[in-house]
């Protein structure tokens, strides 16, 4: 059994009668002082409720994606989806609790049995298995989050079945994504809004979906890492006084870097003759994580976003500076329903699963200290309105939206706990 896993639960049974009236008012503080240093309890506390979510969201199919509502049905996060359960793989496979272990060969196994014959992995696939879903310009990043899960399994699940398992579906996943890579940039294209973000304008070449395509080149051996590497801090931070040799790379560069707002960020995504500069902070924490952004790039990507405050109360906003009506970016279908206005949704919203990919890249920088008080204040946002797991909040007003009892949150915060307490990095 996992120590960590066994401290959470000997915790979750220890800790509910006795966790009194003090914590409970400072549970029910929406704002935190800067600095806040937390208690142990509320952290062992958050463990336990996690695995709880975690555990109750399980089907023999997999992980769903959200706790059952009738506004979750509604809106298919009643759903197994790729890149959530691949996120809640990172934490279910190796926690030595058997269900989670058993959760997690299941997640991956029913998005196989969904791939599309030439090789991609749906958007979601539904329990029963009748409704896989590829979105409206297909989906990329499933994919690649697939490919990562299956590698986690592989490597840490203490079930022996999991072991060799899906080398076809792998192979053919491998031939789906090398199909879009470019042959001189070694870059992954992609249709708009067909990632996480999905209904923000990036499109061409991505950050945040480059930064997973290095990871799982890294992970299975793929050809060109050093090459995409290489395009990857060329395109993304055209700063550099190093022009590349690619004649078409220094144009998309000059394109970039015209008008830029952050210097120390990596752009959200450069396509043809414009380029997305508002801050993306997922792409950006993971370009730290998989090792694409050097010790003074990730220095300055950290100070950056400290700047911007985007973890400030809560970790943390997925925007620096969202886009308005007025943005030359933005998009009619921003607009719909009042979704993704500024601060909102995907334009700047506060994502708590998000919060811990931010808290594993400030502890794996060796920044300590901060990523404690980032993971206390992860733990105090997951226990608002009574452990609801809140999807996503608002960047300024701090109102809960979306549906309740998110796994990814609590797989968000247990990866990054397991990062802080053991110097592992599920990633």
């Amino acid at each position: 059994m996992n120590p960590l896993t066994e401290t959470a639960r000997a915790s979750h049974a220890s800790s509910m009668p006795t966790f009194g009236a003090d914590a409970d008012a400072a549970l029910a503080t929406v704002h935190r002082p800067a600095g806040f240093a937390g208690s142990p309890d509320l952290i062992d506390r958050c463990a336990a409720e996690s695995l709880r979510l975690l555990e109750a969201n399980l089907t023999p199919q997999g992980i769903l994606a959200a706790s059952r509502t009738e506004a979750a049905e509604a809106r298919s996060y009643t759903r197994i989806f790729g890149r959530d359960a691949a996120i809640c793989v990172l934490s279910m496979a190796g926690s030595g609790v058997e269900p989670l272990e058993r959760g997690a060969i299941a997640s991956v196994e029913s998005l196989a049995q969904a791939q599309a014959p030439n090789g991609q992995i749906p958007k979601y696939v539904d329990p029963e298995g009748q409704d896989a879903d590829f979105w409206y310009l297909g989906c990329i990043d499933a994919t690649l989050w697939w490919l990562i899960a299956v590698d986690h399994v592989r490597r840490c699940s203490s079930l022996p079945e999991a072991q060799g398992r899906w080398e076809p579906q792998v192979k053919r996943a491998i031939d789906w994504l090398l199909a879009q890579e470019h042959q001189r940039f070694f870059l992954l294209q992609q249709n708009e809004a067909s990632d996480w973000a999905d209904i923000m304008p990036r499109s061409g070449f991505v950050l945040y979906t480059n930064a997973l395509w290095y990871r799982v080149k890294r992970l299975y051996n793929l050809p060109k890492q050093e090459e995409t590497h290489e395009h990857f801090n060329h395109l993304f931070h055209p700063f550099k006084r190093d022009l590349p040799e690619y004649r078409r790379s220094r144009l998309l560069g000059h394109y970039a870097r015209r008008g830029q707002r952050n210097p120390d960020l990596y752009l959200s995504f450069v396509n043809l003759s414009f380029a997305g500069n508002e801050g993306d902070v997922f792409g950006n924490v993971l370009a730290i994580l998989y090792g694409l952004a050097g010790d003074s790039m990730a220095e300055g990507i950290v100070k950056a976003l400290g700047s911007a405050r985007v973890a400030d109360p809560y970790p943390v906003r997925v925007v620096v500076d969202p886009l308005s009506t007025r943005d030359q970016l933005w998009r009619a279908y921003m607009g719909r329903h009042k979704q993704n206005h500024p601060y909102q949704y995907h334009n700047g919203g506060i994502w708590p699963f998000v919060g811990g990919f931010w808290t594993m890249a400030l502890a794996q920088l060796g920044k300590r200290e901060e990523a404690k008080r980032e993971l206390d204040k992860l733990a105090h946002t997951l226990s608002l309105d009574d452990w609801r797991f809140t999807e996503w909040f608002h960047g300024k007003t701090l109102e809960p939206n979306g549906m309740p009892g998110q796994s990814w949150n609590a797989a968000g915060f247990l990866i990054a706990r397991q990062a802080l307490e053991t110097g592992r990095f599920a990633m």
